[in-house]
């Protein structure tokens, strides 16, 4: 699925937003993930599960081999397939990858995100409500 804007006939058509986006650094660490992984991966998959104190928490995880109904992300070099069933719940989130005195990890800044729990390993998101 491309995002590139195509002509019509009444001109251009915008590009549609991407669901998840990537900072710098969160597509530079991912580049460097796949280049040292050991398999034959077409990109990333980010999701969400039920779980933990707080009810939900992020997946990420590799992608060998895409779903026909996944939405296709590519941002900075990089593939990022998403689960329908996951969608609503990430629309307009940023990836961000940081670095701090203690450890690196990847940090979902999601809009739709209502409430997180104190070890920060599980969050509340509320679906995303459709633009007025």
């Amino acid at each position: 699925m491309s995002t590139n804007a195509t002509p019509t006939a009444r001109g251009p058509r915008r590009e549609r937003p991407k669901a998840v986006r990537l900072t710098d650094a969160a597509a530079a660490r991912i580049n460097e993930i796949m280049a040292n992984a050991e398999g034959q991966y077409q990109g990333v998959r980010v999701g969400v599960t039920n779980g933990g104190c707080a009810g939900m928490s992020y997946t990420m995880d590799y992608e060998t081999e895409p779903k026909p109904l996944d939405e296709v992300v590519e941002d900075k070099g990089v593939r990022i397939f998403i689960d329908p069933k996951a969608i609503l719940f990430l629309i307009g989130t940023e990836m961000d990858f940081v670095r701090e005195k203690l450890g690196a990890r990847f940090v979902f800044n999601n809009p739709n995100q209502t409430a997180a729990c104190g070890c920060g390993e599980s969050v509340s998101i509320a679906p995303a409500k459709p633009a007025e």
